[in-house]
């Protein structure tokens, strides 16, 4: 059972700890006697962190939840044709592409891409894209990278 101890109070080296398999992370300014009954606690098989790393991890997670929960929502909003015709341009599709996926005309994608727009609060196509993308709608390649048609 390891407790990192440190003086250094960020994220990167709490995550980096706890990775690495640490029971704890607690910094060097902690009371003696708070030191003391935490590792007691870690010792019990209990995570244990800082007040102020705690604070900090439970914050990022708070707001990654919570702008998820924003792109859901518009996302939400779509039908399943503009769903689709957004997953293209979170792939970088143009709007012919995109017909030629859905087996439409470019003309009726041109109107889905508009409403996409229009529903998503995006001034133009990269913002719809980049949501898209962020909402996990994109087909990816072998790669990992988006494909392209």
């Amino acid at each position: 059972m390891v407790v990192a101890l440190t003086t250094f109070d960020h994220d990167h080296y709490v995550i980096r700890a706890l990775r690495a398999g640490a029971a704890g992370f607690l910094l060097k300014s902690t009371p003696p006697e708070d030191l003391v009954e935490l590792v007691r606690v870690a010792v019990d098989e209990h995570t244990v962190l800082s007040p102020a790393a705690t604070r900090r991890l439970v914050a990022t997670v708070t707001e990654r939840q919570t702008e998820e929960d924003r792109r859901l929502t518009l996302i939400g909003r779509l039908t399943e044709r503009e769903a689709e015709a957004l997953a293209g341009l979170g792939e970088g599709l143009s709007n012919a592409a995109i017909a030629r996926r859905l087996h439409l005309s470019e003309a009726t994608v041109k109107g889905y891409v508009s409403r996409i727009l229009d529903k998503q609060q995006c001034a133009n196509r990269t913002q719809a894209g980049l949501l898209a993308y962020e909402a996990g709608l994109c087909r990816s390649g072998r790669d990992g990278m988006t494909t392209r048609e």
